[in-house]
């Protein structure tokens, strides 16, 4: 019900913007978020998002260069990436909670996901 797009591959120092689409239902008053997965690790959380926008989370690692933000006209949720490093290499999910609007930071909290986009940054 999520559909991610947006990746490829890019140069460091480069930037992507990623898109989630959800599909099917709307959840312009829930909670979304980003997460992403690299070769050999486990699924960490990126971003996150309110369902107003008026709040935003995001992991340590990527502050300052990762910008989360919605449209609910367009029920769409946007990951915009700037300053990529190699580090950010990974698949990157978009989620969507069912059952709460803040922005959350655990992947337990999140109902549905999308089925991930690659983002590839060489050095």
């Amino acid at each position: 019900q999520l559909q991610a797009s947006g990746g490829g591959l890019v140069q460091a120092g480069g930037s992507l913007r990623l898109s989630c689409l959800p599909s099917g239902r709307t959840f312009s008053g829930n909670s979304m978020g980003w997460f992403r997965q690299a070769p050999g690790k486990e699924r960490e959380f990126v971003a996150a998002i309110s369902w107003s926008g008026s709040t935003t989370n995001y992991a340590d690692s990527v502050k300052g260069r990762f910008t989360i933000s919605r449209d609910n006209g367009r029920n769409t949720v946007f990951l915009q990436m700037n300053s990529l490093k190699p580090e950010d290499t990974a698949v990157y999910y978009c989620a969507a909670s069912a059952r709460y609007s803040s922005a959350l930071t655990r992947p337990q909290n999140y109902d549905y996901w999308g089925q991930g986009t690659l983002v590839t940054v060489s050095s």
